[in-house]
């Protein structure tokens, strides 16, 4: 869900769980859910990336609030769109200056 860029995702499902402090498949379900994608190796290993650590520690944040998947889903979903929006009107601004 997170507008990842051109970062590269570097870190192993094991470090990631360590860092952002849940389990390995919490972060499993958390891919199946469509909450992050991580990057892949040829031979189909996950590497994550500092977006997706960001994220993760999102879901974390949002869980600790009470919400279930589905609504951690739909915040991420909202925040995501309304950054696009505040992006959106930055650029618009600009052109009329």
């Amino acid at each position: 869900m997170a507008d990842r860029g051109q970062e590269l995702g570097v870190y192993a499902i094991s470090v990631v769980a360590q860092l952002v402090g849940t389990g390995q498949q919490n972060i499993r379900l958390y891919e199946r859910k469509g909450l992050l994608t991580p990057d892949r190796t040829a031979g189909g290993t996950r590497q994550y990336s500092n977006a997706d650590l960001a994220v993760l520690r999102r879901i974390n944040e949002l869980l600790a609030e009470g919400l279930n998947l589905a609504g951690v889903a739909k915040v991420l979903e909202l925040e995501e769109a309304n950054a696009g929006l505040r992006s959106e009107l930055q650029r618009l601004r600009s052109r009329r200056t």
